[in-house]
């Protein structure tokens, strides 16, 4: 599973951060989901290897701008550029509304496309397609924000010798076996997909949160998962300047949580606007700042998002950089 940040900032850009936007790729997929699609997503999306023409599915965290505003423009963008597969996009009460509102007071009123807005918000939401398997998990913010829980499918092998042995023939029933497909034979006897078939690899599990000032409320599903990726909008000492009602967390608050799930792989990206990258007496609050301070609770894999980095997390649930490559 490969990850590509579009945007790391928090609230707002900088000349080196876009605000939120992240990319998630099935291996080398030109296949792809967009979580979060902050204002300039589309720009930074030039830089990689993904177009509009096969996005899968968009996954919004939350109404907030800096996780949605640029939403409508690579939307109407996708129409100026011929797609015509219909589009889902997974969100809570708010985004719709937002969309078609400013495609009626921008003249947007041709889609060659159809949007399929499907309220995350909701009890029960389930996205599922041929790649991914996508559940939500309410978190804490100033409206409600919500965690992407994502799940692969990997493809399956059959038991080939067990099948022979229950004396299933060879054709379209062991392909529809493979699928998942249970099938009855000639005798009336029932051979369920999952009694002869196996996934080739332990799928691929991660979580791709919006705003949240309680990383404990993923405590439940993070021990299934090989990585998270969560805000880590402020240090301590920051927070207790600034105050608790912008409603985030802080490295501290993320990395006790993943060191409490034993999680192996973690990223912290929406990173606030004072923290810069590199260190000396000009810089007052650095990027090293925020990931000394997870240091301190968690001893795995870490990293510190930066827009246009990609990641890959192979079968065996190791998490590695990997150089973009359009």
């Amino acid at each position: 599973m490969r990850l590509t940040f579009l945007g790391t900032s928090a609230g707002a850009p900088t000349p080196y951060r876009n605000v939120t936007g992240l990319c998630l790729a099935i291996e080398d997929s030109r296949d792809w989901y967009l979580f979060d699609c902050g204002e300039g997503s589309q720009q930074q999306l030039l830089n990689t290897r993904y177009s509009a023409a096969r996005l899968q599915a968009i996954f919004i965290s939350h109404v907030h701008g800096d996780h949605c505003y640029g939403l409508p423009g690579l939307i109407a963008s996708a129409n100026m550029h011929g797609r015509t597969a219909p589009l889902t996009i997974c969100a809570p009460d708010g985004i719709e509304q937002f969309v078609r509102t400013t495609f009626m007071h921008t003249d947007v009123n041709n889609l060659r496309f159809e949007l399929n807005f499907v309220r995350s918000d909701q009890p029960g939401f389930f996205y599922r397609d041929k790649y991914l398997d996508v559940s939500a998990i309410a978190l804490s913010h100033r409206v409600p924000s919500y965690a992407y829980h994502c799940r692969e499918h990997p493809p399956y092998h059959l038991e080939e010798s067990q099948l022979d042995k229950l004396g299933v023939p060879r054709g379209p029933m062991w392909n529809r076996l493979q699928k998942g497909q249970d099938q009855r034979l000639e005798d009336g006897s029932l051979i369920r997909a999952d009694d002869v078939r196996h996934p080739a690899w332990a799928p691929r599990q991660l979580i791709i949160g919006g705003d949240n000032d309680q990383p404990e409320l993923l405590a439940s599903a993070l021990p299934q998962c090989q990585l998270l990726v969560h805000e880590a909008t402020f240090t301590e000492d920051v927070l207790a300047r600034v105050g608790s009602q912008y409603m985030h967390s802080t490295a501290a608050m993320v990395a006790k949580a993943a060191a409490q799930a034993e999680l192996p792989n973690l990223i912290l990206t929406h990173i606030s606007q004072r923290y810069r990258l590199g260190s000396g007496e000009h810089i007052e609050h650095s990027v090293e700042d925020l990931r000394a301070e997870a240091r301190q609770s968690y001893t795995g894999q870490l990293f510190m998002a930066e827009d246009l980095e990609s990641y890959e997390l192979d079968r065996e649930g190791a998490l590695t950089i990997r150089k973009e490559q359009n």
